[in-house]
C-alpha cells in the first residue's frame, strides 16, 4: 500500500461507519517503551538510532495486527503527508520533526500507529472513535505483549518501564479521550472544569495535544501519572473523570436549553448559513462552525446520522487534507478560500435545522 492510497483509505475517525457518539470524539490509549542497552532517541547517535529503528520496524510488522500494515521512514515523508498523519493523529509534531532514524509503522485500518524513535525508542497507539477505553486497551495490550515476545524491553521491578521522560515511568501508559465540550465553553465554565481535572491527576489540552488550542470545543484529557497504579487503576480513574465531565456538559446543554433556547438555535442557524454560504474560512472559525453543527445533531436539530459527516470535516477541513485533495501546496489565505469552498459544497445538500423537531437528546 503506498502513501497516496493510506491518504485516500477512510481512517478510524474520518469513516462514516465507525461508532460516533455524542461529547466523544475519540478515545487513545498510548505505551512508551523502549529497548534494553541502548540510549534514548535524545542522545542515540545515528548508527544506533538506526539499528533501532531496524530491530523495531521487523517486530511490528511481524504482529498480527500490523501485518499489511505501513511502514514509513520519517524522512522519506514529504511535509505535506507528515501534516496529514499529524492531522489524523497517527504521528506527533516531534516525530514528524525528526531528521533521520525515526520511523512509523501504521495499520491498514489506521486504528494503530507505532511510532519509533520519538522522544521513547517505541511509542504504541491505539485509536477508537466514541468512548472505547476498554475496547483501545484490550487491542494495545495484545500488541505490546507480542512486541515483549520479540524484543528486549526496558524495565526495572521498582520501577516499572523505563522511559525518556520521569512522567512515563511505570506503566508508561497514557489514556486519552478526545472531547466535544460546547456548552461548557459558551457557559464558560471550561476554565473551572479545567482546575477539577488538574486536581485529579489528569491534564486537559487542545485537539492536537501539547501547546495546541481548543478549536471547536474539542479537549483531549488524559492521566498525568503512570507510577504507582496499575492500567486497570488509570482506566478506573480516567472512566469516572470522564463520565463527570459528560455529565457536566449534558446539564450545561439542559441549562442553556432552558435559559435562552432562541439563542442557542440563533448561533446553530447561524454557523449554518455562513457554512452554506462562506467564501473564506480560516481553520479555527470551520471548526467553531463545525463544533455548532455538532451541537445541533446532538440536540435534535439535524438528524443525528449526520454526526459522522461533521466530524469527518473536523479532519478534512484541516490544512493538510484540503491540500491534498486539491493536489498542491497554498498559501494560508488560498488555503481559507479552498476549505470555504469545500464547506460551502458539503452544507449545501446537508439537511436544514428542524427547530420544532421533538426529542432534542445528547
Amino acid at each position: 500500500m503506498s502513501l497516496s492510497t493510506l491518504i485516500d483509505t477512510p481512517s478510524e475517525l474520518t469513516d462514516g461507519t465507525s461508532s460516533k457518539s455524542a461529547i466523544v470524539l475519540m478515545t487513545r490509549i498510548r505505551l512508551a517503551r523502549n529497548l534494553a542497552g541502548h540510549s534514548f532517541p535524545g542522545w542515540a547517535a545515528a548508527e544506533e538510532r538506526a539499528e533501532i529503528v531496524k530491530q523495531c520496524r521487523k517486530a511490528i510488522s511481524a504482529a498480527t495486527p500490523m501485518k499489511r500494515g505501513h511502514a514509513l521512514s520519517i524522512d522519506e515523508i514529504p511535509e505535506l503527508e507528515r501534516q496529514i498523519l499529524i492531522e489524523r493523529h497517527l504521528i506527533s509534531r516531534e516525530l514528524s520533526g525528526a531528521k533521520e532514524g525515526a520511523g512509523v509503522v501504521i495499520s491498514k485500518d489506521q486504528a494503530i500507529s507505532v511510532m519509533i524513535n520519538e522522544e521513547d525508542h517505541l511509542r504504541i497507539q491505539v485509536l477508537r472513535a466514541g468512548f472505547q477505553l476498554r475496547k483501545a486497551w484490550s487491542v494495545i495490550n495484545d500488541l505490546d505483549t507480542a512486541l515483549e515476545g520479540s524484543l528486549d524491553y526496558a524495565f526495572s521491578p521498582k520501577l516499572g518501564y523505563l522511559t525518556a521522560c520521569p512522567t512515563n515511568l511505570g506503566t508508561g501508559m497514557r489514556g486519552s479521550v478526545m472531547m466535544h465540550l460546547p456548552a461548557l465553553v459558551i457557559s464558560n465554565q471550561m476554565e473551572k472544569i479545567v482546575r477539577a481535572v488538574n486536581q485529579l491527576g489528569m491534564v486537559v489540552r487542545g485537539l492536537f495535544g501539547e501547546g495546541s488550542d481548543a478549536s471547536g470545543s474539542i479537549f483531549q484529557i488524559s492521566n498525568q501519572t503512570t507510577l504507582g497504579e496499575t492500567e486497570e487503576d488509570i482506566i478506573k480513574r480516567l472512566e469516572a473523570v470522564l463520565k463527570s465531565i459528560i455529565e457536566h456538559e449534558e446539564n450545561a446543554r439542559a441549562k442553556l436549553l432552558e435559559a435562552d433556547a432562541e439563542k442557542l438555535f440563533d448561533r446553530m442557524g447561524r454557523a449554518y448559513g455562513i457554512l452554506q454560504n462562506c467564501h473564506i474560512l480560516s481553520s479555527s472559525e470551520a471548526m467553531n462552525l463545525l463544533s455548532l453543527i455538532r451541537l445541533g445533531v446532538d440536540l435534535g436539530l439535524f438528524p443525528a446520522e449526520q454526526r459522522a459527516t461533521v466530524d469527518r470535516l473536523f479532519i478534512e477541513a484541516q490544512p493538510g487534507h484540503l491540500q491534498h485533495t486539491q493536489k498542491g501546496q497554498f498559501e494560508p489565505a488560498q488555503r481559507d478560500i479552498l476549505r470555504a469552498t469545500r464547506l460551502r459544497t458539503e452544507f449545501w445538500s446537508f439537511p436544514k435545522p428542524d427547530y420544532d423537531r421533538p426529542g432534542r437528546t445528547t
